[in-house]
């Protein structure tokens, strides 16, 4: 934990979504899979495409298509991926996703507490909102930013500076929780404290490697942390 833990000042949370309070994994994985058994591929393991999560649903496909983290497919494959990945994906967006453990508990915390929510990842909008109603998390979130609402997403600041302005805080006021390299890269840039949780989607990297004030077990820890 890094030695400067007074989070009195903290005024506004920021939570990243796939891997930090929802696990979409089981989602994601079977619509990646749909897309590679309809182009004639056969089906990747469960946890190579979960290691595939993580920088959005472009980087995503050209993972899967060539089997490797920095992989890139030939921009005609990859836009017919990319079209398959977006239908298939409709179809089970939210239909296995669930919170994980803590994190309804967590946000009510946050939100009981008087600190100003907002959601920020790089998933697209046409899946982001319907997955945050399906599950039940929508109505804590005075704010969403998906990965395409901005012209830059994570591991740019400019999204968590996007929420500072609209919140009228400092970023130094404002606490971005996350659960991969990105999430720490954007709130540090843009000035934040960060907190990382050690169950979401790294790119199969382990958390204990970000630059980060601290992981916490569950969103209901972080929250905890702020209020003791």
């Amino acid at each position: 934990m890094n030695a400067h833990n007074d989070w009195s000042r903290i005024a506004g949370v920021i939570v990243d979504l796939d891997g930090t309070i929802l696990d979409t994994a089981p989602d994601l994985v079977a619509a990646t899979n749909a897309v590679l058994d309809e182009i004639g591929r056969p089906a990747l393991p469960f946890d190579r495409i979960v290691s595939f999560v993580g920088k959005g649903a472009e980087v995503l496909v050209h993972r899967a298509l060539t089997d490797d983290l920095d992989g890139r497919a030939p921009a005609d494959d990859h836009a017919r991926a990319m079209a398959l990945f977006k239908r298939h994906y409709l179809r089970e967006n939210g239909r296995s996703a669930r919170p994980f453990p803590g994190v309804v508990e967590g946000l009510t915390a946050f939100r009981d507490a008087g600190l100003r929510l907002a959601c920020v990842t790089n998933k697209p909008a046409m899946f982001t909102e319907p997955l945050l109603r399906t599950t039940g998390l929508a109505p804590f979130f005075e704010l969403v930013v998906s990965g395409d609402t901005l012209p830059a997403r994570k591991p740019d600041p400019l999204p968590m500076h996007h929420v500072a302005a609209a919140f009228g805080m400092e970023p130094a006021r404002i606490l971005a929780i996350g659960d991969s390299l990105n999430d720490a890269a954007a709130a540090r840039a843009a000035g934040m404290r960060v907190l990382a949780v050690p169950y979401g989607y790294n790119e199969g990297q382990d958390v204990r490697s970000l630059d980060v004030d601290g992981i916490v077990a569950t969103l209901l820890d972080a929250a905890r942390l702020l209020n003791p």
